[in-house]
């Protein structure tokens, strides 16, 4: 008898701690303020989207003394109502949705195609209320309501229960939940692609990023085929079914995250959808409702996050300016894009935990990719200084060997260098020190703004400071030449004709390789 005892003391401690944590769980990024919708009874309410701008909702409400009632539930069987939306969420004048799709057994929730001319529903069977099966309707041509064709779909299965049909935005995927023989727990999300005839193709399972032990329920996908939303009692949250979410990534879904306390409870929320980027509804049996499951609204403060910093040359650390940053979503879809001024400083706005990549672009410099991740759930600003590496000099072969510099940078009609020069000059530095036998003649051309006069002293005194730089850093005076041409020697002879870009490539510095010490 002991020895049963024990056994059985295991057991029970095995099923108290394999339970889903309860936890306190802040906003976690998310703001929601909730507000009731006018509509809600002691009988079950559960949104399921908008057909002709009517919302589609699900409940147990009773029409009529003769209601039959689910002995499973002790409820009304379940029937759809379509509902007018009166702005700020209020909802009104719940009627029976389609006499056609309305039936005798239980409906379950209920999902269009974007034009609104498919539903894909869910309805219990005649034998068990609570195991439902999913079908398909077509709109008739030219109606407001009238549904024809209706199929049960070839992805049913003996003794499994499908619920929760979503279509996306694109009408490619069909999402839903169900208790396969496969599922990694009680009830995982799966998705089955839409064949171009209407079909469904083999529903694949989510998988472990999504799906848990337990029940995970009522997916839903935003508009622009980002994020999935979907209800779950296994990840980590509050108590009961919480609300996710889950980025869609190239490589897959990544680790859905707690959508905050701003919304979730230690109860049950499910039917989690938007009408637009800042509202929507959803459905909760918390205690402060009517009756059973309760229909809200939301609306959503976004969280303001900034990611600001510096571009930096990655070995002298100077300031860059006019450097092209480009931030990136996570499937490497530019957000935005800016060119740094003097300061050398880029800003972007950042949504909060959200995965980013931010690139650099600019003249003589590689190009840099810099991975990001808004990790914080509150109103904050990221510092991060993004460093970039320098390319070799430019090297053309003419009838001198030149190495010709178009980013060392004067401040206009100066001729002292501006850091952000001395990534080039370190790389002749580095051309120098790895072939010490070489002399050098640095040759400094100016545009033809001013009079020739003063570019040709101007240029010289250029020539001169860039001389100062490589002798100041251990090149030694013997192996080197400045000389100024000023206007004298243009790439391009524009004459009074030049671009702004045929100036800004007639002023330059070049490195001539005059011979190599004996």
């Amino acid at each position: 008898m002991k020895t049963y005892f024990l056994i059985i003391l295991c057991l029970q401690c095995t099923l108290l701690f394999s339970q889903p944590t309860k936890l306190t769980i802040g906003t976690n990024g998310f703001q929601f303020k909730i507000s009731d919708t006018g509509i809600n009874t002691k009988f079950s309410e559960i949104g399921s989207g908008f057909f002709k701008d009517k919302l589609i909702m699900v409940s147990s409400k009773k029409i009529g003394a003769l209601a039959k009632i689910d002995p499973n539930t002790n409820e009304a069987y379940k029937e759809l109502y379509c509902l007018d939306t009166l702005g700020k969420g209020i909802l009104a004048n719940p009627l029976l949705f389609s006499r056609i799709l309305n039936t005798n057994d239980s409906e379950g929730q209920i999902s269009f195609s974007p034009n609104q001319e498919t539903v894909y529903y869910s309805r219990s069977s005649k034998t068990n209320s609570l195991e439902f099966k999913l079908y398909k309707a077509i709109l008739e041509e030219g109606s407001h309501g009238n549904w024809v064709n209706e199929k049960l779909l070839s992805i049913n299965k003996e003794n499994v229960s499908i619920e929760n049909p979503f279509v996306n935005a694109k009408c490619d995927k069909l999402y839903f939940s169900a208790n396969m023989p496969n599922a990694i727990g009680g009830y995982d999300i799966y998705v089955s692609n839409i064949n171009p005839d209407g079909t469904l193709a083999t529903p694949k399972n989510l998988g472990e990023k999504i799906n848990t032990p337990f029940d995970d329920k009522h997916p839903y996908v935003s508009m622009d085929n980002a994020y999935l939303f979907f209800s779950s009692k296994g990840h980590k949250g509050m108590g009961g079914f919480d609300f996710f979410v889950s980025e869609i990534s190239r490589d897959g879904y990544k680790t859905p995250i707690n959508m905050g306390n701003t919304i979730n409870s230690r109860y049950d929320e499910v039917a989690y959808f938007n009408i637009n980027k800042s509202a929507g509804y959803f459905s909760s049996n918390r205690p402060n409702g009517k009756g059973g499951f309760d229909i809200y609204y939301f609306t959503t403060n976004h969280i303001k996050q900034t990611i600001e910093g510096k571009i930096l040359d990655f070995n002298t650390k100077a300031i860059l300016p006019n450097t092209i940053v480009i931030l990136k979503d996570r499937n490497q879809k530019e957000i935005e894009q800016l060119v740094t001024s003097k300061d050398g400083t880029y800003r972007f706005d950042v949504a909060p935990l959200e995965s980013y990549t931010i690139t650099t672009k600019k003249r003589c410099f590689k190009d840099g990719s810099f991975d990001f991740a808004s990790y914080k759930s509150e109103n904050t600003t990221y510092n991060k200084d993004l460093e970039i590496i320098a390319t070799n000099p430019i090297t053309e072969a003419t009838n001198e060997f030149k190495m010709i510099t178009k980013n060392i940078y004067f401040d206009f009609a100066k001729h002292s260098i501006k850091k952000e020069s001395y990534a080039t000059l370190n790389k002749i530095i580095e051309v120098l020190n790895n072939h010490p036998k070489t002399r050098l003649a640095i040759n400094a051309h100016t545009d033809n703004k001013g009079s020739d006069t003063f570019n040709l002293s101007l240029s010289k005194k250029r020539a001169k400071s860039a001389l100062n730089y490589l002798i100041k850093n251990g090149i030694s005076k013997n192996r080197l030449l400045s000389k100024g041409y000023g206007e004298s020697k243009p790439l391009i002879d524009c004459k009074n004709y030049c671009s702004k870009k045929d100036l800004q490539t007639n002023r330059r510095v070049e490195f001539v390789i005059l011979s190599t010490t004996p």
